[in-house]
């Protein structure tokens, strides 16, 4: 068989199992191995994003056994990559010797592709980095599509994240022209039943079950923030496209002009584009006096659209790159925009901001371009790569960790990222007009 192809562009991951079960991208329920992250998700539970945290993905192919000498292969080849590549040189005190007799018996007794891909999975959960995952060929064409930009599910347009601690799922943002955004759902909207059910299972994460036959009607039991619960009726419809980068101008106390936009991901290669598309807009009459960037439930995404986005707001080497035996700049020519590069940032994180999103708002901060208000995040910012093989699956595999520019001995994966304002926050129990992390941002500028 081929090689696997390493992807040139690493991946900092939107999760697997957190991420976006989009009620856009039909496939994905997480990963095959469990989790206790929750992240963004659509809709549905379909589609898997890149990788970053751990949840379950279903498999969904027919038990078609793999002619056991391509299924060796596959294993022989990803057991190699990881010994050879794999960040942490002690696999994280597991015996990686030990894990391929373990599964290379289990194997040579017979599987089916389910089996088989999730023998690997499940391989590569042990190593118990919460980034690695694998994808069966179903899942990474999934992930090909969304990269690109090219959703097409039958839904309501809602991109919503799994509450577990209030069993609920809450809404991140709505697609425009969808049932959703036309019924009048909004951002912080909580999701409480789905046709009287539970949107989340028994461990806390997203059910597919918004997703369905097209021209069906589905019910929902919304709650929006300090209001009681009500039903609303909608009927599902075809939505595709990108994942959209909503945005506004805020004015605050002072009269001052703010931008304000939210990035839920960096694994659409059109965010950088809406990024410009809506500095643009929000500079054509008159210029912003500061800018805030939503960074609270960006899983990451692939590094090229974290550099396109970056490269708006700063330029030159903002850290490193670091991997076994060497390192690399991470690099940015710098665009200015109506002023982008100049103008006053804020930028909002949490615990649920990870990944390249964590990469992202921490060199910001490091260089001093940025002010974090926001939790303290929880470190997630090593880098996978990808790795295909010839049946169309696909291993990511955590290679590479980040190293600040000024501030070298800081180790984000294991501290995650300190706000500059502690301002403690839950999306789903505030509005827009409410909500602690804006109305401080806003004073910040007032400030200035």
């Amino acid at each position: 068989m081929l090689p696997p192809t390493a992807i040139q562009t690493p991946i900092a991951s939107l999760p697997p199992e957190s991420q976006i079960n989009p009620s856009l991208a039909p496939s994905q329920q997480g990963l095959l191995q469990p989790s206790t992250a929750t992240s963004i998700i659509p809709e549905s539970t379909d589609l898997p994003l890149l990788p970053s945290s751990t949840n379950t993905l279903e498999i969904r192919l027919s038990p078609i056994v793999t002619p056991s000498a391509l299924q060796l292969s596959i294993f022989e080849e990803l057991w190699k990559i990881i010994n050879e590549e794999y960040l942490y040189p002690d696999f994280n005190d597991l015996d990686w010797n030990s894990i391929h007799q373990e599964y290379l018996q289990r194997i040579q007794t017979g599987l089916n592709n389910d089996e088989f891909y999730f023998s690997m999975d499940e391989m590569i959960f042990r190593l118990g980095d919460d980034h690695s995952v694998f994808l069966n060929p179903e899942e990474a064409a999934e992930e090909d599509a969304q990269y690109a930009g090219n959703y097409d599910y039958v839904g309501v347009g809602i991109l919503v994240t799994a509450v577990p601690e209030r069993d609920r799922g809450v809404i991140l943002l709505t697609f425009p022209g969808s049932p959703a955004e036309q019924a009048g759902l909004l951002p912080h909207d909580s999701i409480l039943a789905v046709n009287g059910e539970s949107l989340l299972d028994e461990d806390g994460f997203l059910r597919d079950i918004i997703q369905g036959p097209e021209g069906s009607l589905i019910s929902l039991t919304i709650q929006s923030p300090d209001q009681e619960p009500r039903k609303v009726t909608l009927t599902r419809r075809r939505i595709s496209g990108a994942i959209p980068v909503p945005y506004s101008v805020l004015t605050t106390p002072s009269g001052r002009r703010v931008g304000y936009i939210l990035l839920v991901t960096f694994a659409d290669n059109t965010v950088d584009d809406q990024v410009a598309t809506a500095i643009q807009a929000m500079t054509k009459g008159a210029p912003l006096d500061g800018l805030i960037l939503d960074n609270r439930n960006n899983e990451g995404g692939v590094d090229t659209v974290m550099r396109d986005t970056l490269a708006y707001f700063t330029k030159g080497t903002l850290g490193f790159f670091i991997s076994r035996g060497e390192e690399h700049p991470l690099q940015v020519k710098g665009e200015d925009i109506h002023g982008s590069q100049k103008i006053p940032l804020v930028v909002l994180v949490d615990t649920d901001t990870v990944s390249f999103g964590e990469v992202f708002s921490g060199v910001l901060q490091d260089i001093g371009r940025a002010y974090l208000i926001g939790e303290r995040t929880e470190g997630n910012v090593e880098i996978l790569w990808g790795y295909d093989f010839e049946d169309g699956s696909r291993a990511w595999i955590a290679h590479e960790s980040f190293r600040p520019f000024n501030h070298p001995d800081a180790d984000w994966e294991k501290t995650g990222l300190t706000p500059d304002l502690n301002v403690i926050t839950s999306w789903d129990q505030f509005t827009s007009d409410n909500d602690p992390a804006l109305q401080a941002s806003l004073s910040y500028f007032d400030g200035k």
